[in-house]
């Protein structure tokens, strides 16, 4: 996750262009995401499905690797994102999820991951949930 591309780019040229695979951009770096095996996929695909099919009684709306704008300079794609209703309107979301989830890779680094929870938390997410796929262990991070 801490890969980065080592092109120096503005946030407008990163908002126009499509990388395969998709990549983050922080202060003027693209970040490498790790893409996920199938054991990432199933569990991704389930969690989005579970929360999708109770939205209505939660009052949620679930997205999968959409493109957040955490802060100036910052936008990461958790892999999945739960926000209030009402959904947020924009493309781009400028307001951090409810509940943002990360599901690891093999070849993420915990401190990597443990960063980005962290920068996530200070940016307003009020809840980050990392989980392991392999195992489903997992940590809820939050401010306190």
């Amino acid at each position: 996750m801490d890969m980065s591309a080592g092109t120096t780019i503005s946030v407008e040229e990163y908002l126009r262009t499509s990388y395969s695979p998709d990549r983050e951009y922080r202060d003027g770096e693209l970040v490498e995401r790790n893409v996920g095996k199938r054991s990432h996929s199933e569990l991704q695909a389930a969690l989005a499905q579970y929360i999708r099919n109770r939205r209505k009684l939660w009052r949620v709306s679930v997205y999968t690797e959409m493109r957040i704008r955490a802060r100036e300079g910052w936008y990461p794609i958790p892999d999945i994102s739960i926000y209030a209703l009402p959904a947020p309107e924009d493309e781009i979301p400028t307001t951090s999820p409810l509940l943002w989830i990360e599901i690891l890779s093999p070849d993420d680094r915990m401190t990597d991951v443990w960063d980005k929870a962290k920068n996530a938390i200070a940016c307003g997410a009020p809840n980050v949930w990392i989980i392991d796929p392999h195992t489903l262990e997992s940590e809820l991070w939050t401010p306190a």
